[in-house]
């Protein structure tokens, strides 16, 4: 089995603590919000001047101008607050975020993460992601474990233009959760179906099993009746 996309998103939200200040990236990050425990106080930042951003709408729920930085729209939680883009950065970098969670195309060993452009493709440019991965205290990545190549994306050396050194913490795929340590990748929890060893044979760089490391728990359907898991066949 593997996690979907919204399976991501919800394993990411259960490691969110009360209090915290997040910033969702594009794609899978942008998810964890619909998982949000709401018996949490969890604020949600979007670079484009947004603090209490809420669960995505339903179509009869959208407002043509609440939009979040990847230009999808969204919702407000109550007491949300909108601002301007420069105070919106200022907070980004000023290290008022306690989480980033963004997406990647490729995360090495020690920490570094590529998100913004894969070699040989023209893009406009990489965002707030250089802005928030030196900002937070805590940088988390949701991607896919491996290309739709089969490609690994957890690698010895990132080979795509970095967008930030050093940073990442924390790696949510569809298969596991491995932390980024001194020593390495850590990995801490595997998808039902595989093991340390499976897990292994898709990741570049080398995996250290943690002493407690443990099979993953994941409901079949969510509340809001998204598959959360798949098969791998």
């Amino acid at each position: 089995m593997i996690l979907t996309r919204d399976g991501i998103a919800w394993r990411i939200a259960c490691d969110l603590d009360e209090g915290s200040y997040v910033n969702l990236g594009v794609g899978i990050p942008v998810l964890v919000s619909n998982y949000l425990d709401p018996g949490k106080e969890i604020f949600l930042h979007s670079e484009n001047g947004i603090l209490g951003v809420g669960p995505s709408p339903k179509r009869e729920e959208i407002d043509l101008d609440l939009i979040t930085a990847g230009k999808g729209f969204c919702t407000l939680a109550l007491g949300a607050s909108i601002f301007d883009q420069q105070v919106s950065f200022t907070m980004m970098r000023g290290g008022h975020l306690t989480h980033a969670i963004l997406g990647a195309i490729e995360v090495a060993e020690n920490g570094d993460f590529a998100n913004w452009r894969v070699p040989g493709e023209a893009v406009p440019g990489v965002g707030g992601a250089m802005d928030l991965a030196v900002g937070a205290a805590n940088i988390f990545v949701a991607m896919s474990h491996v290309t739709n190549k089969g490609k690994p994306k957890l690698v010895r050396t990132c080979s795509a233009p970095l967008t930030a050194r050093g940073c990442v913490k924390r790696i949510y795929t569809d298969l596991a959760v491995i932390d980024v340590t001194p020593s390495g990748f850590l990995l801490r929890e595997v998808m039902p179906g595989h093991d340390p060893a499976s897990i292994q044979a898709m990741t570049d760089a080398e995996l250290t099993v943690a002493a407690d490391c443990r099979e993953m728990v994941v409901p079949e359907i969510a509340a809001n009746g998204k598959a959360l898991r798949r098969s791998s066949t």
